[in-house]
């Protein structure tokens, strides 16, 4: 099986390759600086790893006889926001947030590094949050898919004029076409599934203008699907890899056995 699944590659590669020319972003820009990537793996606190694995647990049982993709997903969704913060969609609940604390605590320690930091999160459920608890001596600016166009030119103006300390932005309002290097520092507070969406978040800081090392930080929720996510985006990074040297023909979209994967039902 490895020697056909090998075989396969290779012809495929040999079909494509008259089609495809494969540039780095090192080769076309030398003189950009350094690009250094950190995974902060979080532990859940108590409460927060009793409502994940319930909520786990209720949703395996449900999804074993689903056949709907769409459903699972869902579930998969919510599991992901007990990851962030059970506050989305538990409206009772007044626990903490392990990974709201451990942003927090990383934005302080950038404030007293003298770094400017973007902070992209896909819920905006989420990023309201942060707003709210963002530590009194920072300052920061916020987009999301509601700020219109010209006001997204003032806010990338302002803060690449060296003004905020911080800059909170949706994954997908801000993940292209926005040149922000005022911005050493990324922070992505949760894992999407297309690789490439969150690389073409982290090149708004890591482009033409940037000075400074980029540093760049995902969060991840310690024994959850996130770990799982991040294990399927680089199987499929490693198979275009296999086929063009790069990320470039990476997908975001999963099967439904990918999925269940996810769930750890396989």
């Amino acid at each position: 099986f490895k020697r056909q699944y090998r075989n396969d590659l290779k012809s495929l590669k040999e079909v494509i390759a008259p089609f495809i020319l494969r540039r780095l972003k090192r080769e076309v820009l030398s003189e950009l600086p350094d690009k250094i990537e950190t995974d902060i793996i979080v532990e859940l606190g108590t409460e927060e790893k009793k409502l994940y694995l319930a909520y786990l647990k209720k949703y395996k049982r449900e999804i074993a006889s689903e056949k709907n993709s769409l459903k699972i997903f869902l579930y998969i969704t919510r599991l992901r926001q007990l990851c962030n913060h059970p506050q989305l969609f538990l409206e009772d609940y007044s626990g903490k947030s392990s990974k709201l604390e451990a942003l927090l605590e990383l934005l302080e320690e950038c404030k007293s590094g003298g770094h400017r930091v973007l902070v992209f999160s896909q819920f905006t459920e989420m990023l309201e949050i942060i707003k709210k608890n963002m530590p009194e001596n920072m300052t920061y600016l916020y987009l999301d898919g509601k700020t219109k166009a010209k006001e997204r030119i003032e806010l990338v103006e302002n803060f690449n004029s060296g003004n905020e300390d911080v800059f909170i932005i949706s994954l997908k309002a801000g993940g292209s076409g926005l040149n922000i290097t005022g911005a050493d520092t990324v922070i992505h507070f949760d894992p999407w599934w297309n690789l490439a969406v969150q690389n073409q978040a982290t090149d708004r800081a890591h482009r033409i203008g940037q000075r400074n090392v980029v540093t760049v930080y995902k969060l991840i929720a310690k024994g959850t699907i996130e770990e799982n996510i991040l294990h399927l985006q680089e199987k499929k990074k490693e198979l275009a890899d296999q086929i063009l040297q790069g990320e470039g023909m990476g997908s975001g979209s999963f099967t439904k056995e990918e999925l269940k994967e996810i769930l750890g039902m396989r």
